[in-house]
């Protein structure tokens, strides 16, 4: 999904496709939330449900598959001094950086936004 909308951004395209799980539902959450994506819609065509999301703004994924990247809350990073968002996968699920530090969790930083 990161790098769907990443790709989106850099050829300049106004909307994105991205195949549904609650995990990119959690994130698309977030992002709407923030105001770093302008909406989405989560579109069933069939048996196949699709996230259609109007792009904003940029992202840097930072958890890979081949490098998982996890912080505990002393050392959940702030994105340029605090006018970005972390989005971390908790315990507590799928949250912002504000929020880990607020509940006191750390988990798996899943991407920078901007």
């Amino acid at each position: 999904m990161l790098t769907r909308i990443r790709n989106a951004n850099t050829a300049k395209h106004d909307t994105v496709d991205v195949p549904a799980s609650k995990m990119k539902l959690a994130i698309a959450n977030i992002l709407l939330d923030e105001g770093y994506i302008a909406k989405y819609d989560l579109v069933e065509d069939g048996a196949f449900k699709t996230i259609h999301i109007t792009l904003k703004s940029g992202l840097k994924r930072i958890s890979k598959p081949g490098l998982r990247v996890y912080a505990n809350t002393e050392d959940i990073p702030k994105v340029l001094g605090g006018l970005g968002t972390a989005i971390i996968s908790t315990n507590k699920g799928v949250v912002t950086d504000k929020e880990a530090r607020k509940l006191g969790v750390g988990g798996e930083v899943l991407c920078f936004v901007w």
